[in-house]
């Protein structure tokens, strides 16, 4: 490739125009034969990116998305922004499943539909804006809320308490961008979200588990507490019903399978169990919940129900220790 076509390539992320290939001196033959040839890949009507662009984002379906993008914003020209499910591709976002593959993009004045894109009418106000070079983006904050009004409330919920404990994004950014969009369609949905979402899970499997419980009627629930006994901490748990001093861990096989820090899987399980003895030894209850008790945690909840009516066994050893949301105000535990 000329390496002023290179170049402009380059400042557009990756993607060029037919245009752009004329002005450096490519004949309308040169271009239809790097096209048939498959030198250059066409994105859509008179857009292009380099063979070896398109090779390097194989098998990865967030930089795929991101090059339709550009290449929507080589056609359109200035003016939209980058929003909704692409910029939360861009964000690095947790998507739902059945996420579209439409580069979804918002303007302040039109409203339109073309092929593979999607333009929303909408406000974009500077706080709600990043300069990412190629293109304009939604805020991670907007982005989140702009999702929320679409998707079903568990997606949300789980994007939002991913981008929370990541420190992604803050609660007062959310909390705000909510405000600005009162009157707006689904802005009732994504306030739920937004109230729902306390960023403490560490995965989505985390939060799926606190929305059924919560559902279930055990309104007590919190997430990543801390236990200490008599000489100190004991265990951080993945939930806690203080109501009834029972502590709930949530596991993904993954965790077995494939442990992290170099361990095997037996001495995963060993030290698991090994924690989970010195947690019934402050006479806490565990209720273990995995993947297979989803989505309806018949199991689980039968047996939270079980423990709730067992008898009290006296003043309890330990403390619980709570801790702060991420990127919230630093403000002391809550034992």
């Amino acid at each position: 490739m000329h390496p002023h076509l290179q170049a402009v390539a380059r400042r557009r992320g990756g993607v060029f125009t037919v245009a752009d290939a004329r002005r450096v001196g490519y004949r309308p033959d040169e271009i239809r034969a790097a096209v048939v040839s498959r030198r250059w890949r066409r994105l859509r009507r008179g857009i292009y990116v380099a063979a070896e662009t398109w090779a390097a984002t194989a098998g990865d379906e967030r930089e795929r998305h991101l090059l339709h993008a550009l290449a929507a914003f080589a056609a359109l020209g200035p003016g939209p922004a980058l929003s909704h499910s692409s910029a939360a591709r861009h964000h690095g976002l947790v998507l739902p499943r059945a996420v579209d593959a439409d580069v979804r993009l918002t303007h302040p004045d039109q409203w339109r539909t073309g092929p593979g894109y999607r333009i929303a009418a909408a406000e974009l106000p500077p706080e709600d804006l990043v300069d990412a070079g190629p293109f304009v983006v939604t805020t991670a904050a907007r982005t989140l809320v702009d999702c929320a009004r679409e998707w079903d409330l568990l997606d949300a919920v789980v994007a939002l308490d991913d981008a929370l404990h990541r420190t992604q994004v803050r609660r007062v950014d959310l909390v705000a961008t909510v405000l600005r969009q009162t009157h707006w369609l689904g802005i009732g949905s994504a306030a739920r979200a937004v109230d729902l979402a306390d960023g403490l899970a560490e995965s989505p499997l985390e939060t799926r588990n606190r929305l059924r419980l919560l559902e279930a009627g055990f309104h007590a629930f919190e997430s990543q507490v801390e236990l200490h006994g008599p000489g100190g901490f004991v265990a951080r748990v993945d939930g806690w019903l203080d109501d009834i001093a029972v502590a709930i861990e949530v596991d993904g096989y993954v965790k077995y399978a494939d442990p992290l820090d170099g361990r095997t899987p037996a001495e995963v399980a060993w030290q698991e169990k090994r924690r989970e003895d010195r947690i019934r030894d402050l006479d806490v209850p565990v209720v273990r919940i995995t993947q297979a008790d989803f989505p309806r945690l018949e199991r689980p909840i039968r047996r939270l129900h079980e423990l709730g009516n067992r008898p009290s066994s006296g003043p309890r050893r330990f403390r619980v220790v709570r801790r702060p949301e991420p990127g919230a105000e630093p403000d002391d535990a809550v034992a």
